[in-house]
Order: C-alpha cells, then sequence, then structure tokens
C-alpha cells in the first residue's frame, strides 16, 4: 500500500526517497514501444487511404480563437468543479478542507493522469491525504465515490442522447446504428447499477464491515489489525453518502462539473469551421469519448483520438481529415492543456517526475 512507504502524517513531500523503479521500466519500455509502432502503422495506413495532411493543417489554422480559449478556460473551471465537489467528501474527516490544496492536487492529479496514464490517478487522492493530514484509504475511498458519480453523469447523458438520435439526421443508417439502438438500454441498466451501488454504500457499509471483520479473523493478528485499519479507514471515506444533504450536494455537483464538461466540448466544437453539430450530436460524442477515455497511453493518449475519429466519420459523416484535426485537438485541451499548472504545483511541491512515476507505479496492478 501506499501508507506504507509514504506515512500519511508527512507533511511535505520534500522529504521522500528515492527508491529504484528498474522493475516498472519494461513495461515503460513497452508502453513507448507499441505507441511509435501505432504512430508508425496509423501514418501508413492514412498514407495507402490518400489522406490529405493539407486538409488538417487548413483545419488548425482555422480555428477560432475565442471560442477555443472559452473551452481552454471551461476545462479549467471543470478542475475547480471537482475540487469543490472533493470537499463535501471529506467534510466527515475534515469539516474545513483547505480549498488550495484541493485544486492544487486535481491539477496535479489530471497532469500525472495525462503523463502517465490511468495509474497518475493514485497521485490525487494521496495528494489530499498527506496535506489534509487524513487517512490514504478515506481518500481512495472518496475517489471511488467521484468515479461512481461520474459513471451516472456520463450515463445519464449518453442515454439521453441515444433516446433522442432519431431527431439527428446524421446519425440515421450509421454503419453503428446496431450500437446506438442497444446503447440506450445498457446505459439505463448500468445507471440503475449505478444508483444501487451508491445506495449500497449509503446503507450497507458498516454491516459489510462487519462481516469482513470475522471473514478476516483467521489472519494473524498483525496484519488483521492493519486489515481492519484499512476498512475503518475506507468507511470513514464514503461517510459523507450517509448524509442526505451531503448525498445531494454531490450529485448537483457531480451535475454541475458535467455541464462544464458539456460546455468545453461545446466551445471545440464551435471552434471549428467545418463542423455543425447539434447538442444532441454533441452529448451522442461526448459519450462515446468519454468511455474510450479510460484507454490512454501514458503521454500519448489513444483511446479519446480513434473514438472520436471514428464517431465523427461513422455517424456525423465528418471528413478524416477534419475528424483527425478534432480528434487531437480534444486531447489537447482536456488532457494537455493542465499540464503546465500542474507540473508547476508539483515542481512548487517537491514532487519530480520519478517521485510521481514512483507514486503512480505503487498502485498500479
Amino acid at each position: 500500500m501506499i501508507s506504507s512507504i509514504f506515512p500519511p502524517r508527512q507533511r511535505s513531500f520534500g522529504g521522500w526517497t528515492e527508491a529504484p523503479i528498474r522493475r516498472r521500466a519494461w513495461k515503460w519500455s513497452a508502453a513507448f514501444l507499441a505507441a511509435i509502432a501505432a504512430i508508425w502503422l496509423l501514418y501508413h495506413a492514412l498514407a495507402v487511404r490518400g489522406f490529405d495532411w493539407r486538409l488538417v493543417a487548413f483545419s488548425f489554422t482555422h480555428v477560432r480563437p475565442l471560442w477555443l480559449l472559452l473551452a481552454v478556460a471551461s476545462v479549467y473551471s471543470t478542475y475547480w468543479g471537482r475540487a469543490v465537489r472533493w470537499k463535501v467528501f471529506l467534510r466527515p474527516l475534515k469539516p474545513r478542507p483547505s480549498m488550495h490544496n484541493l485544486v492544487s492536487a486535481t491539477l496535479v492529479g489530471f497532469t500525472a493522469v495525462s503523463l502517465l496514464g490511468r495509474p497518475g490517478e493514485f497521485v490525487r487522492p494521496y495528494f489530499i491525504a498527506v496535506k489534509e493530514q487524513v487517512s490514504v484509504a478515506s481518500q481512495l475511498a472518496a475517489w471511488v465515490l467521484e468515479r461512481i458519480a461520474d459513471l451516472l453523469m456520463v450515463l445519464v447523458l449518453f442515454g439521453f442522447a441515444l433516446a433522442h438520435t432519431g431527431s439527428s439526421a446524421g446519425v440515421a443508417g450509421s454503419r453503428l446504428g446496431w450500437l446506438l439502438a442497444a446503447g440506450g438500454r445498457i446505459a439505463a441498466v448500468l445507471a440503475a447499477s449505478t444508483i444501487v451501488l451508491t445506495i449500497a454504500f449509503r446503507h450497507f457499509a458498516q454491516p459489510v464491515h462487519s462481516v469482513l471483520k470475522r471473514v478476516f479473523h483467521f489472519l494473524p493478528q498483525s496484519l488483521w489489525v492493519r486489515a481492519d485499519k484499512l476498512l475503518d479507514s475506507f468507511l470513514q471515506g464514503v461517510e459523507s453518502t450517509r448524509s442526505d444533504g451531503a448525498l445531494l450536494l454531490i450529485l448537483l455537483y457531480s451535475a454541475l462539473e458535467w455541464l462544464l464538461i458539456v460546455l468545453t466540448y461545446w466551445c471545440l466544437a464551435a471552434s471549428f469551421t467545418e463542423l455543425n453539430l447539434t447538442i444532441v450530436d454533441l452529448l451522442v460524442f461526448m459519450g462515446f469519448v468519454s468511455i474510450a477515455a479510460s484507454i490512454q497511453i501514458p503521454g500519448v493518449g489513444g483511446g479519446v483520438q480513434v473514438m472520436a475519429i471514428l464517431v465523427l466519420t461513422e455517424l456525423f459523416h465528418v471528413r478524416l481529415e477534419t475528424a483527425t484535426a478534432f480528434a487531437f485537438l480534444i486531447w489537447i485541451i482536456t488532457f494537455v492543456a493542465v499540464v503546465p499548472a500542474g507540473l508547476i504545483i508539483a515542481m512548487r511541491e517537491g514532487l519530480g517526475w520519478r517521485k510521481l512515476r514512483r507514486l503512480a507505479a505503487t498502485e498500479s496492478p
């Protein structure tokens, strides 16, 4: 566990000691080689299809700068929104957490995700645990709650959009029509499952804790005590769901967060002169891209760009060159734009590149 390597009571990051991370080096090397191979194969495939890079350059050079600036401002506001929501998660443990710490941790955390891939998700909860002097397990629980809330919002938006695809002429007759036809029902089932999971956290956390304590009682005393403390810390992290007011705030802030994300995508679409997407088209597009965002090569992305190009070309019949330019612009604004601010904060906190890598690798599979 992270806490066994970096004690939560440590207040600063400057005192960390470096440890060899060579056991992870082969994974990074393999990911880098895979990225190079994928880029070469993509370039070769585009060349065979007569891909016109001049059209891509035209799309970038004719972007409307005002809409692009609004998109950047909107995406940065989403990080503030996430910090406000995390403040609700922290309230049972610390009634008045520092917004400065939460915003800083959010920027550093999303920078780690951009540079390190999904293992970087663990940087943010640990950063918050150290700065706010709470247990790491409680903040990992808060991270789980955040993922559940985000998943619910994605499913609601995606389900709504798919239910209204009949009003979008571009979607009709698509080769992905079979997927859209089933997508609404799948989204509804997953949304219902997400709500059930939230209710389970709310009402059954303590009974489950009691059962797990009995299950793990066969462990040696020292391990049993550590497991019990870990479970207690995790339950503290989900304590916010037991308050009706806090749960309503989490849902409200989640809705506002995703409205800001929709605004970001709307501004990006408006910045492209070649695109003419309706709000329903945009929600369908966001639903696919949000699901694909879980697939990401460190520092390169991958899932977002591929899915964005596929949806734009197959569903909305956008030219491949325009779709490619727009896909990479989305990746730059929604994944890369946070990196400069996140790196500045990380350096101020003594979090160098190797420390970020080590922290992300400690909890990754």
